[in-house]
């Protein structure tokens, strides 16, 4: 598929930030209030992207009928936010990709469903993500992913048509938001993808192995005036 992309959007976690640590204390220590066993590095790996109700979920199997679901999440928002950033990292060569956007003047976003309150606490921990032109949230409206709807706004704070402007993430739910609002999907292949994931069945444009694959991409762009998409993509 031949593609001018004029901008990019990421996820969060799972494809910008490793949060999983921070993330999986927070949901140990809920699960550790109720005397159930941590969980493990699979179902961490697994669940990290899909926030409070993901790992909560793995942890508990199935919530007990006499425990509110609500009730539980804010107890993991409240961990969550007390320890939000101390051991989260940029994942090796984001920083690198970032630079290189900035470097080419070409615009970039984030659009995570990971609530305002949350994202804005995190992101000055990391002061090259806070220099993205966009940050959409999974509260920003009143619909989140997979819904086009985040994305389609994304875009219009970007000031580009969705089919102009890549949307990276990690989960499938991401390649079902990107597919809806009409853009091209990206596989963060360093991300949260569990055992029993597929990335190739997810109908992804492209998976990008590491983050420096979009950077070859992009070139490869510059060099021909397009960019060329297939699903076994590896530089």
């Amino acid at each position: 598929m031949d593609i001018q992309l004029h901008a990019v959007l990421f996820d969060l976690d799972g494809t910008l930030l490793d949060t999983a640590p921070d993330m999986a204390r927070a949901a140990n220590r809920v699960l550790a209030d109720h005397q159930i066993q941590p969980l493990t590095p699979m179902q961490i790996q697994a669940n990290t992207s899909y926030g409070a109700n993901g790992l909560l979920k793995a942890g508990f199997g199935a919530i007990p009928d006499h425990l509110d679901p609500l009730h539980l999440r804010k107890l993991f928002l409240d961990y969550y936010h007390s320890e939000i950033c101390l051991e989260t990292k940029a994942y090796d060569g984001i920083l690198l990709l970032l630079r290189y956007l900035n470097e080419k003047e070409i615009p970039w976003g984030i659009m995570t469903n990971k609530p305002g309150f949350l994202t804005q606490r995190l992101l000055p921990f990391f002061p090259e993500l806070c220099q993205t032109e966009v940050i959409v949230c999974g509260d920003t409206l009143d619909k989140a992913k997979p819904h086009p709807e985040p994305l389609w706004h994304a875009c219009e704070l970007l000031k580009v048509l969705p089919e102009n402007c890549l949307y990276v993430g990690d989960i499938e739910k991401d390649m079902i938001a990107a597919r809806a609002a009409g853009m091209p999907g990206a596989v963060a292949g360093w991300g949260y993808i569990g055992e029993e994931h597929d990335p190739s069945l997810w109908q992804a444009d492209v998976i990008l192995p590491e983050p420096e694959s979009l950077i070859h991409l992009l070139e490869q762009q510059n060099c021909d005036g397009r960019a060329f998409f297939n699903q076994s993509y590896c530089p």
